[in-house]
């Protein structure tokens, strides 16, 4: 570039050019040194299987890529170890959110594998932001113990707008981790509402974790969240709180009399504890192995699980029909008009979503005509 100073009017005045300077990155640097290499798809079941927790970390990433290439890959994973799953105690745990959930899984794990061994896995679901659709995945800076336990692998997750926080790939990365050697599942969702069944479609036994003296007690009665659940205990009981504790305990025996028997012939039970102090975890514990106990023995364990596989295809076969609508040519190029119309007040949102099916379902009759 010309500097004006070195013009003839600026006698005994000079500006150089200046040195180039290198550039800051190392130019010996190969950029693909780094590069992980990338597992075939028996290379991560051959890792699963020896219970080498990176291999398996990275298989359930597989699973949770939105990425149509990775979708058959990950799918080999889950069909190769899928023998090797279902030896598992898969317990559910849900709550309003600030009732202790994360640190009570932290308790509760640490308990459990100090009393019988074993694996401990923690599927821990991250609400997603609805404007930026990120998550914090901060769950493990709240369970403390269980996050430096070598027996324990904690996999928190995107709920992505998921129902309910956990869908289907909560699932199958339930069969990795059963694959792994972990012989207790955890899985934590977002919060309470109707929307848990999903959480209960893939779990033995579902834990709902409530606390006292906060306003309305009728809330926490309510139909839906309650005659899903297999136990319900009430958090930080301790200090002051015992007394409202107990009292509430009491209220939730009573509600519990009002509903019907549950299929499995258990009677949920109601419990106090406390998740900070870890006291009342014991009993928590043994009420959830008395009740595997009590439904193996009238067989309706087996039944739940059969009855969980059944739900979960027809729920696969619903996600595979949206994507494939979703991902359809034909769909995209129309999608926007569509939106067009209706944002301009042209049409209803039902009439150009029926429009748009119907065009869907004569791009499909053709395709299997011309087949």
């Amino acid at each position: 570039m010309e500097h004006p100073e070195n013009s003839s009017e600026y006698a005994g005045l000079q500006v150089n050019s200046g040195v180039e300077q290198p550039s800051i990155i190392n130019p010996y640097l190969k950029r693909n040194r780094f590069r992980r290499r990338e597992l075939s798809p028996g290379e991560m079941v051959e890792g699963i299987l020896k219970g080498d927790v990176t291999i398996l970390s990275q298989a359930v990433t597989l699973i949770e890529s939105i990425n149509p290439e990775h979708y058959a890959r990950a799918q080999e994973v889950i069909e190769k170890c899928l023998p090797f799953s279902g030896r598992s105690v898969r317990v559910g745990i849900s709550g309003v959110p600030g009732a202790g959930k994360s640190t009570s899984i932290d308790e509760f794990g640490i308990h459990i594998l100090k009393e019988r061994g074993g694996r401990l896995a923690v599927l821990a679901i991250d609400p997603s932001s609805e404007r930026t659709k990120g998550s914090i995945l901060g769950d493990k800076t709240r369970m403390e113990k269980l996050s430096v336990h070598p027996d324990s692998f904690i996999r928190p997750s995107p709920s992505a707008g998921s129902l309910g926080g956990v869908a289907r790939k909560t699932r199958e990365t339930i069969i990795l981790c059963e694959a792994a050697g972990f012989d207790k599942i955890f899985v934590e969702t977002v919060g309470v509402g109707q929307s848990e069944t999903a959480c209960h479609s893939m779990v033995d036994f579902f834990l709902l974790i409530q606390v006292a003296g906060t306003g309305d007690e009728l809330q926490g009665i309510k139909r839906g969240i309650m005659e899903i659940s297999d136990g319900i205990v009430i958090n930080k009981c301790d200090g002051d709180n015992v007394d409202r504790c107990h009292m509430a305990a009491t209220n939730y025996r009573n509600a519990l009399h009002f509903f019907p028997m549950p299929e499995s012939g258990w009677m949920p039970r109601v419990l106090c504890y406390s998740g900070f102090y870890g006291t009342g975890v014991k009993e928590i514990w043994d009420m959830i192995y008395e009740y595997v106990d009590f439904v193996k023995h009238n067989g309706y364990f087996d039944f739940r699980r059969n009855e969980q596989a059944k739900y979960w295809m027809y729920e696969s076969i619903n996600e595979h029909l949206r994507l494939n609508f979703y991902n359809n040519p034909m769909i995209r190029q129309q999608m926007h008009h569509a939106e067009e119309t209706v944002l301009a007040g042209h049409k209803t949102s039902f009439v150009a979503a029926q429009e748009l099916l119907d065009a869907y379902f004569r791009n499909l009759q053709r395709d299997y005509a011309t087949d």
